[in-house]
């Protein structure tokens, strides 16, 4: 079966490329897991990320935005000793103040999925890459969501990892031309 080269490193890649990636996304609260994931993989691999999330899971409340919202110093000291997240002082305090600025979105817009879907215009983009080297790092979609999280207050949403985001959350369709899922994300 072939897969998106990325893919292949580990099974614990193929069966989140096979289940998971690229499939549109429209929940808030896994939305919100996913863009404190991508965040979080900042200067390390997806690989790392992928084989701590169910340790994130359980850290940060199964990603309830409110309750991450209200974590105050003892429980962010509590996540820096936990081993089984990235113990980055700048990437836990960005997950609480990026739920903070996340409320006030679904506030304003109804649903953080309202707001973020706006940026391809409510649908999927579907690309057409033939090979990974294709596949940019970044648009000018991933670049305004940037600017616009940014400017909302978030932390760790640079266009790199929007654009990881969009592709994660099916907001563009990245799978290569010849993937097995390719046809099948696109028929979504």
């Amino acid at each position: 079966m072939k897969r998106c080269e990325w893919a292949n490193g580990s099974s614990l890649e193929q069966e989140y490329h096979d289940k998971e990636w690229g499939l549109p996304v429209c929940d808030d609260r896994l939305l919100f897991e996913f863009l404190i994931l991508e965040g979080a993989q900042a200067g390390l691999s997806w690989s790392t990320i992928l084989k701590k999330r169910e340790g994130y899971r359980d850290a940060f409340d199964k990603f309830d935005v409110e309750k991450v919202a209200k974590y105050n110093d003892k429980k962010i000291s509590e996540l820096l000793s936990n081993p089984k997240i990235v113990r980055n002082k700048l990437k836990v305090n960005a997950t609480v103040e990026n739920a903070k600025a996340y409320l006030e979105i679904q506030d304003e817009f109804g649903s953080f999925a309202k707001y973020i879907w706006s940026f391809v215009g409510g649908q999927p983009i579907q690309n057409s890459w033939r090979s990974l080297g294709e596949v940019p790092t970044s648009t000018p979609e991933s670049d305004a969501m940037s600017k616009d999280l940014k400017k909302r207050g978030f932390k760790f949403v640079g266009p790199t990892i929007c654009y990881a985001f969009m592709q994660a959350v099916g907001m563009v369709n990245d799978h290569t031309i010849d993937c097995h899922r390719y046809k099948q994300v696109a028929q979504r």
